[in-house]
């Protein structure tokens, strides 16, 4: 997904309503040689089982997961979990650069329209 200018400014992103997440292409990549710190989002769903309705509940520091790219699997560790009010979330660090860092970005299940959940993660050294 690649925000406009405007949503890139403002660091104010809404992905799709889908049950997808989505890679803000304008930063870094998952994998080998990121330059930057990337950005998967995607929404929380109240009704319906998605991805990222579980961040909030079952997401723990040290957990690690699989992200699948066009070369391979990337094993990231979770090493930060975070809530941040919708307005205050565009200053938050999470915005630092940080080459090879995964942060992924939801409504926080309890709060889905006013508060989100980040999970911060860094590669797996394999």
């Amino acid at each position: 997904m690649a925000p406009d200018a405007q949503a890139s400014a403002s660091r104010t992103l809404n992905p799709p309503a889908t049950l997808d997440g989505y890679w803000l292409t304008p930063y870094g990549m998952p994998g080998a040689g990121s330059v930057d710190t990337t950005y998967v989002i995607g929404h929380s769903w109240v009704d319906r089982d998605a991805p990222f309705n579980h961040l909030s509940s079952q997401a723990s520091v040290g957990d690690v997961f699989g992200v699948l790219t066009h070369t391979g699997t990337v094993q990231y560790r979770v090493d930060r979990i975070d809530t941040y009010n919708k307005d205050t979330l565009k200053d938050s660090p999470i915005w630092n650069v940080v080459p090879g860092q995964l942060v992924l970005i939801s409504c926080y299940t309890e709060d889905p329209w006013g508060t989100n959940v980040t999970v911060t993660a860094t590669p797996v050294l394999q």
